[in-house]
């Protein structure tokens, strides 16, 4: 019997973060479609990804290679492999026993494609099916809703780049606290903390700590 959507809906509409989004709302969307892996993606913030993992996502998320992803470019509307490709074909595009059934759907701000939502299974598990398809598209729909208002501010998205410890770097600095005092309280080194800060200027785009803090207060 296939559960209810409803979960997710409400999961969706209380998140206030994409922190909270992929941590809440991507272990429902595993629990709720049996998946084996699940996932929800910004292609904006591929380029802040693990170098091995941006590999990977700008393969799977190729047009050329994958039909699935091209599928998802062109219309919009979630998609599972057996829609678009078979068996065999599917096999030699991604091998891996863990991707033997995979189903996306896509996140659309403003008729940009700005992100998808991703859900596998594994070879002895049964393929995704129209039911799947019917939940993952309104999902996305209320992801798309919940994206175009919470994305819209600039400063909101730069909030999001920082990372939980270089969220807790700048609640020290805006106490006054020195390179020194933050890393004794952090319990890391003050070099450590000079480094966090170069990252999170270049990431933020701003040239000093005074300015760092005014930028992200005012998100």
């Amino acid at each position: 019997m296939v559960g209810s959507v409803q979960p997710l809906f409400t999961a969706i509409d209380s998140v206030k973060h994409e922190r909270e989004l992929k941590t809440d709302v991507t272990s429902k969307l595993g629990e709720h479609f049996a998946a084996t892996r699940s996932g929800i993606f910004f292609f904006d913030q591929i380029s802040q990804l693990d170098p091995n993992l941006q590999k990977i996502l700008k393969v799977a998320l190729s047009i050329e290679r994958n039909p699935v992803a091209r599928y998802l470019t062109e219309r919009h509307a979630p998609v599972h492999e057996g829609l678009v490709t078979s068996p065999k074909v599917w096999k030699m595009i991604c091998p891996r026993p863990d991707h033997w059934h995979v189903m996306a759907g896509p996140i659309v701000v403003r008729g940009q494609l700005v992100g998808a939502v991703g859900c596998t299974r594994d070879r002895s598990m049964p393929a995704f099916d129209t039911q799947n398809l019917a939940d993952l598209s309104g999902i996305c729909l209320h992801l798309s809703m919940w994206a175009a208002t919470t994305r819209s501010s600039p400063q909101s998205f730069k909030n999001e780049l920082l990372t939980a410890r270089e969220l807790q770097i700048v609640e020290l600095v805006a106490l006054g606290r020195t390179n020194a005092e933050i890393g004794t309280e952090l319990w890391i080194t003050e070099n450590s903390v000079k480094q966090a800060l170069k990252r999170m200027f270049r990431k933020l785009e701003v040239s000093s700590r005074a300015e760092m803090v005014a930028q992200l207060a005012s998100s």
